[in-house]
């Protein structure tokens, strides 16, 4: 849809309408800074899907200059209007300083804001401040619950998490070959943690060749400072199977 039959669709709609958020994504595939326009307009007519799209190009930098501060204006007016991913990313700005100093308390409340409508990324954000008590009181069993509904809506990264419950006895009786099944799905989605894990209970379970694949596959997607520590951990394990993996992770910066 052109930008121009966009705009025409968006006019006098409610913030809610179907029209109009079809309209919105069909923008997204022009030019960014055409884009970037028409979310701002239609940001300003209170259309919450907008509101919540152009406070994340503002954070980003695409179409417009970074704005990080008003950026988290966006965010805080979808999210008082009921968007679920915009709570979830005003959590994220309090929780790193972005566009506000940043404060655990506030995060975390915006992140069971977005729990509370069902996000998955609200259900696993909300649970990892439970875990470590962060901005809350921590409460491991209520952060197992949460990290539960997120990995039963496919959420990789809480199905990883639940992974590390099993295999440590959290809230549940240690159980090996759960965390093992935990991790790979996590593994299957994408996640680099859930592929360094699976690699990892592979390995030590003598399935060097599958422990292998999956540990070929973190570097793809794996942050630097995670590539460095799980190395590291590696090359320092008493284990054989696990030492025989580290190379597969080493990155130039620490072979040089």
């Amino acid at each position: 849809m052109p930008a121009d039959a966009a705009t025409a669709a968006a006019a006098g709609a409610t913030a809610a309408d179907p029209a109009v958020v079809d309209a919105i994504h069909a923008v997204l595939t022009g030019p960014a800074d055409r884009a970037a326009r028409w979310l701002a307009a239609a940001a300003r007519r209170g259309h919450t899907e907008a509101q919540a799209i152009f406070g994340q190009w503002l954070l980003d930098g695409r179409g417009v200059e970074r704005n990080p501060a008003e950026a988290l204006f966006w965010f805080k007016t979808a999210a008082l209007s009921g968007h679920a991913m915009a709570a979830n990313m005003l959590g994220r700005c309090y929780e790193h300083g972005w566009g506000a100093p940043a404060c655990d308390k506030t995060a975390t409340h915006w992140y069971a804001r977005a729990a509370d409508a069902g996000l998955d990324w609200g259900q696993y954000n909300y649970a990892t401040r439970l875990q470590l008590g962060r901005g809350i009181p921590a409460d491991r069993a209520r952060a197992f619950a949460l990290f539960q509904a997120a990995a039963a809506q496919g959420h990789a990264k809480s199905i990883n998490v639940l992974g590390g419950f099993y295999e440590d006895g959290w809230e549940v009786e240690a159980d090996t070959a759960m965390a093992l099944r935990c991790y790979l799905r996590a593994a299957a989605g994408g996640d680099f943690r859930g592929q360094f894990n699976a690699a990892r209970l592979l390995a030590l379970a003598n399935h060097a060749d599958d422990a292998l694949g999956w540990m070929q596959a973190v570097p793809r997607t794996a942050t630097p400072t995670f590539l460095a520590k799980a190395h590291d951990f590696l090359a320092g394990h008493p284990d054989v199977r696990l030492r025989a993996l580290a190379d597969v992770l080493k990155t130039p910066s620490l072979c040089c």
